[in-house]
């Protein structure tokens, strides 16, 4: 057996259907299309969520929620990883720069500390904003807190 033998499995392939040749092959005429209408016509495409001229789903149900304009979306880090950095890299102060260049927060991201457990080691940590319970941990260990704006 080499390349040359090689052939799709039997029933693999099929030939394309040659539609709009002739009544002899059964596609002819309309095409497959149907008679009239506007899927008959060349050059249409449906409207996404268009139901036949029926009044679409999305303008059907109403709408509801509040959004607030002014809220403030922050990226929530953990005690237990902002610790486990600390370590890793042996640092005493860990902030903004550092939780990005570790790859944790995006470049434009607002950082909340949330306090999950208890820190072992004094460190000085920078963010944003801060839990109370992330707040009284730090401090609790011995190390500082510093909100950016």
């Amino acid at each position: 057996m080499d390349l040359s033998n090689l052939k799709p499995a039997v029933g693999a392939t099929t030939r394309e259907t040659r539609i709009g040749r002739g009544p002899g092959s059964g596609k002819g005429g309309t095409s497959t299309r149907g008679h009239k209408g506007a899927k008959s016509r060349s050059g249409y495409s449906r409207k996404i969520g268009f139901e036949g001229g029926q009044m679409p789903l999305q303008r059907r149900l109403p709408k509801f929620g509040f959004k607030n304009i002014n809220r403030v979306e922050y990226k929530a880090i953990n005690l237990e990883v902002i610790e486990a950095l600390a370590a890793a890299q042996n640092l005493e102060k860990v902030g903004l720069d550092e939780l990005r260049s570790a790859g944790l927060v995006g470049r434009k991201k607002l950082v909340k500390v949330l306090g999950n457990n208890a820190v072992s080691r004094a460190i000085a940590v920078e963010a944003n904003a801060f839990s109370k319970a992330a707040e009284a941990a730090i401090v609790a260990a011995g190390g500082s807190i510093n909100k950016v704006k």
